[in-house]
């Protein structure tokens, strides 16, 4: 039986196509399958895993684009229809293309982020429609060595996406030249080696760090300014700074200028620079955090402080000897090698995780 007659196409020579056939025209065309999977967290970093009760093997959440359907909103229908799970569905993590295979038919799978559930999600978890037979947590570990060979690579370079804050660009599951994550250093290596990379692909795929900047402020009798934010877990105070926009041209010292008027409301110019803080902790990215001598304020500036309530709950002036007891150990003593150099009139100082830099060693840097 001959196909149907397709549609004129939209646009052809010698007359205007309606509406209705504009769209048989797009509907009749070959076109990928297009799938949406979720990376599942809980509060722990455990990855859900299922058990479906119609095939072998285990597999990511998630499954086909329906009809009109965007990825997301075709992940969030699979979630509540085998899961009984209404939750956001996250940021994009990666984007695999698969070649044609049983099916006949291309693929194209979005990852993304979902969680991490509470505690209470997680238990609500039930299998609604029959076709899941059991639902796992597992560490990404675990989870990447037990799923089949052609959805691991989507899991692996979800989280590396996840980790570094970017997304991953996989073909068959194999991370492509340009990918901005999940792929190999030693392969992005080999490829800079030779030459094969185009300069957009070398920017994406180059590792990332962020940039902050901080000022110290202290008193006359020496006590140190902290604040404290109003996201995140309470209790932990931090030196009044945040991130450099420097994808706006803004530099450290112009974002020190900022953030101290943006959280605090006093208009300080930066003084000479203290510090140049390196910390890392991989897979996560690096964080580069300028601190600069902000100077002494006096009673009457201090009464001039105005807190953003969205985003800091309150400030307070700490003596050295009370850091220990407000900021984390890194802070700590980023900020007292600062009173240090401030006082002895030394520096810049080079500091990773706030120490100062004394040349290799097992904790140091290179």
């Amino acid at each position: 039986m001959p196909a149907p007659a397709s549609p004129p196409p939209p646009g052809q020579p010698g007359r205007q196509p309606t509406a209705e056939e504009v769209r048989a025209y797009y509907a009749a065309r070959p076109s990928p399958l297009v799938a949406a999977t979720g990376i599942v967290l809980d509060d722990a970093g455990l990855v859900l895993l299922l058990t479906p009760s119609y095939k072998e093997g285990l597999e990511l959440p998630g499954g086909t684009v329906e009809a009109t359907e965007t990825p997301e909103e075709g992940l969030a229908r699979e979630l509540g229809e085998e899961l009984g799970l209404d939750v956001p569905v996250g940021r994009l993590l990666a984007v695999d293309a698969r070649a044609p295979g049983e099916l006949g038919r291309s693929l194209v799978a979005h990852v993304h982020l979902v969680g991490p559930l509470s505690a209470e999600q997680a238990a609500s978890i039930r299998f609604a429609d029959g076709e899941v037979a059991e639902a796992n947590w597992h560490t990404p570990e675990e989870a990447c060595r037990l799923l089949p060979e052609r959805i691991a690579p989507r899991l692996r370079a979800g989280l590396a996406a996840l980790y570094a804050g970017s997304i991953a660009h996989l073909v068959n599951g194999v991370p492509q030249p340009g990918s901005p994550a999940a792929l190999d250093p030693e392969r992005r290596a080999a490829l800079e080696h030779a030459n094969a990379l185009d300069s957009a692909s070398h920017r994406a795929n180059r590792p990332k760090a962020f940039t902050a900047a901080h000022m110290l402020l202290t008193d006359r009798s020496g006590r140190v300014l902290l604040v404290q934010p109003a996201y995140g877990a309470g209790g932990r105070w931090h030196l009044p700074g945040g991130g450099v926009d420097s994808d706006l041209g803004e530099s450290p010292r112009d974002g020190a200028r900022r953030e101290v008027r943006e959280e605090l409301g006093l208009e300080v110019e930066p003084g000479r620079l203290l510090a140049v803080n390196w910390a890392s902790h991989a897979p996560y990215p690096a964080r580069v955090a300028f601190t600069f001598d902000g100077g002494i304020l006096d009673d009457s500036t201090l009464g001039q402080i105005k807190l953003p309530p969205e985003e800091l709950r309150e400030w307070r002036l700490a003596g050295q000897e009370e850091l220990g007891t407000l900021v984390r150990p890194k802070l700590r003593r980023r900020i007292e090698s600062c009173l240090t150099a401030l006082r002895e009139g030394t520096g810049p100082l080079e500091l990773y995780a706030g120490r100062p830099w004394t040349g290799p060693g097992p904790d140091q840097a290179p």
